[in-house]
Protein backbone atom coordinates (compact mmCIF):
# COMPACT_ATOMS: atom_id res chain seq x y z
CA UNK A 1 0.00 0.00 0.00
CA UNK A 2 2.86 2.39 0.82
CA UNK A 3 4.49 1.60 -2.53
CA UNK A 4 1.26 2.40 -4.37
CA UNK A 5 1.00 5.68 -2.47
CA UNK A 6 4.64 6.46 -3.30
CA UNK A 7 3.78 6.09 -7.00
CA UNK A 8 0.38 7.80 -7.08
CA UNK A 9 1.09 10.88 -4.96
CA UNK A 10 3.95 12.21 -7.13
CA UNK A 11 1.82 11.52 -10.22
CA UNK A 12 -1.00 13.56 -8.67
CA UNK A 13 1.40 16.43 -7.99
CA UNK A 14 2.83 16.33 -11.51
CA UNK A 15 -0.64 16.12 -13.06
CA UNK A 16 -1.80 19.09 -10.99
CA UNK A 17 1.14 21.22 -12.13
CA UNK A 18 0.60 20.24 -15.77
CA UNK A 19 -3.12 20.93 -15.36
CA UNK A 20 -2.33 24.47 -14.23
CA UNK A 21 0.18 25.18 -17.01
CA UNK A 22 -1.20 23.45 -20.11
CA UNK A 23 -4.17 24.85 -22.06
CA UNK A 24 -7.50 23.68 -20.63
CA UNK A 25 -9.66 24.10 -23.69
CA UNK A 26 -9.85 25.77 -27.06
CA UNK A 27 -12.52 28.39 -27.67
CA UNK A 28 -13.22 28.99 -31.35
CA UNK A 29 -14.96 32.25 -32.17
CA UNK A 30 -16.16 33.31 -35.58
CA UNK A 31 -14.46 30.31 -37.25
CA UNK A 32 -10.98 31.84 -37.29
CA UNK A 33 -10.25 33.20 -33.80
CA UNK A 34 -8.99 30.74 -31.19
CA UNK A 35 -8.19 31.07 -27.51
CA UNK A 36 -6.38 28.28 -25.63
CA UNK A 37 -6.04 29.51 -22.05
CA UNK A 38 -4.44 27.62 -19.20
CA UNK A 39 -5.84 27.94 -15.70
CA UNK A 40 -3.00 30.27 -14.72
CA UNK A 41 -3.69 32.43 -17.79
CA UNK A 42 -7.39 32.56 -16.92
CA UNK A 43 -6.64 33.79 -13.39
CA UNK A 44 -4.06 36.36 -14.54
CA UNK A 45 -6.35 37.48 -17.38
CA UNK A 46 -9.22 38.05 -14.96
CA UNK A 47 -6.88 39.96 -12.64
CA UNK A 48 -5.55 42.16 -15.45
CA UNK A 49 -9.09 42.84 -16.74
CA UNK A 50 -10.05 44.27 -13.36
CA UNK A 51 -12.09 41.24 -12.25
CA UNK A 52 -9.99 40.87 -9.12
CA UNK A 53 -12.65 39.29 -6.91
CA UNK A 54 -13.50 36.67 -9.54
CA UNK A 55 -9.79 36.02 -10.14
CA UNK A 56 -9.33 35.57 -6.38
CA UNK A 57 -12.24 33.14 -6.12
CA UNK A 58 -11.05 31.06 -9.08
CA UNK A 59 -7.46 31.07 -7.76
CA UNK A 60 -8.60 30.11 -4.26
CA UNK A 61 -10.84 27.20 -5.24
CA UNK A 62 -8.95 25.97 -8.31
CA UNK A 63 -5.30 26.56 -7.37
CA UNK A 64 -4.71 27.26 -3.68
CA UNK A 65 -7.11 24.77 -2.02
CA UNK A 66 -6.13 21.83 -4.28
CA UNK A 67 -2.41 22.65 -3.88
CA UNK A 68 -2.82 22.83 -0.10
CA UNK A 69 -4.66 19.49 -0.15
CA UNK A 70 -1.83 17.85 -2.11
CA UNK A 71 0.73 19.35 0.29
CA UNK A 72 -1.26 18.07 3.28
CA UNK A 73 -1.36 14.64 1.62
CA UNK A 74 2.41 14.63 1.25
CA UNK A 75 2.83 15.59 4.91
CA UNK A 76 0.36 12.93 6.07
CA UNK A 77 2.09 10.29 3.93
CA UNK A 78 5.51 11.21 5.34
CA UNK A 79 4.26 11.28 8.94
CA UNK A 80 2.58 7.90 8.51
CA UNK A 81 -0.14 8.71 10.99
CA UNK A 82 -3.29 10.76 11.11
CA UNK A 83 -2.96 14.21 12.52
CA UNK A 84 -3.54 17.82 11.65
CA UNK A 85 -2.46 17.34 8.05
CA UNK A 86 -5.03 14.56 7.57
CA UNK A 87 -7.76 16.72 9.11
CA UNK A 88 -6.70 19.69 6.99
CA UNK A 89 -6.67 17.49 3.90
CA UNK A 90 -10.24 16.33 4.60
CA UNK A 91 -11.45 19.89 5.12
CA UNK A 92 -9.71 21.20 2.01
CA UNK A 93 -11.04 18.31 -0.05
CA UNK A 94 -14.57 19.52 0.47
CA UNK A 95 -13.72 22.95 -0.91
CA UNK A 96 -11.29 22.06 -3.67
CA UNK A 97 -14.01 20.37 -5.74
CA UNK A 98 -15.38 23.78 -6.69
CA UNK A 99 -12.93 23.79 -9.61
CA UNK A 100 -14.97 21.15 -11.40
CA UNK A 101 -18.07 23.30 -11.18
CA UNK A 102 -16.22 26.41 -12.38
CA UNK A 103 -14.83 24.66 -15.47
CA UNK A 104 -18.21 23.13 -16.24
CA UNK A 105 -19.84 26.56 -16.04
CA UNK A 106 -17.27 28.03 -18.42
CA UNK A 107 -17.83 25.29 -21.01
CA UNK A 108 -21.60 25.53 -20.64
CA UNK A 109 -21.55 29.32 -21.05
CA UNK A 110 -19.35 29.13 -24.14
CA UNK A 111 -21.43 26.46 -25.84
CA UNK A 112 -24.85 27.92 -25.06
CA UNK A 113 -23.99 31.47 -26.05
CA UNK A 114 -23.65 30.50 -29.69
CA UNK A 115 -20.61 32.75 -29.96
CA UNK A 116 -17.98 30.11 -29.36
CA UNK A 117 -17.35 26.41 -29.64
CA UNK A 118 -15.32 24.82 -26.87
CA UNK A 119 -13.35 21.59 -26.84
CA UNK A 120 -11.16 20.02 -24.20
CA UNK A 121 -7.34 20.12 -24.34
CA UNK A 122 -4.70 18.16 -22.33
CA UNK A 123 -4.60 20.63 -19.43
CA UNK A 124 -8.14 19.74 -18.40
CA UNK A 125 -7.37 16.01 -18.62
CA UNK A 126 -4.28 16.43 -16.43
CA UNK A 127 -6.29 18.55 -13.99
CA UNK A 128 -9.03 15.90 -13.84
CA UNK A 129 -6.39 13.20 -13.44
CA UNK A 130 -4.84 15.11 -10.55
CA UNK A 131 -8.25 15.29 -8.88
CA UNK A 132 -8.76 11.55 -9.23
CA UNK A 133 -5.21 10.64 -8.15
CA UNK A 134 -5.48 12.98 -5.16
CA UNK A 135 -8.70 11.28 -4.08
CA UNK A 136 -7.06 7.85 -4.40
CA UNK A 137 -4.01 9.08 -2.48
CA UNK A 138 -6.22 10.48 0.28
CA UNK A 139 -7.96 7.11 0.58
CA UNK A 140 -4.62 5.30 0.79
CA UNK A 141 -3.29 7.72 3.43
CA UNK A 142 -6.44 7.25 5.54
CA UNK A 143 -6.15 3.45 5.29
CA UNK A 144 -2.49 3.42 6.25
CA UNK A 145 -2.95 5.87 9.16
Amino acid sequence: MRLLLALILPLATMSFILGLMLPLMVFERLYFLEDTPSLIEIVTGLWEDGERSLAGIVALFSVIFPAAKILALHIAAINGRSGRSLGLMTTLGKWSMMDVMLVALAVFAAKTSGLAAASVLPGLWFYAGATLLTAISAHLVRRSA
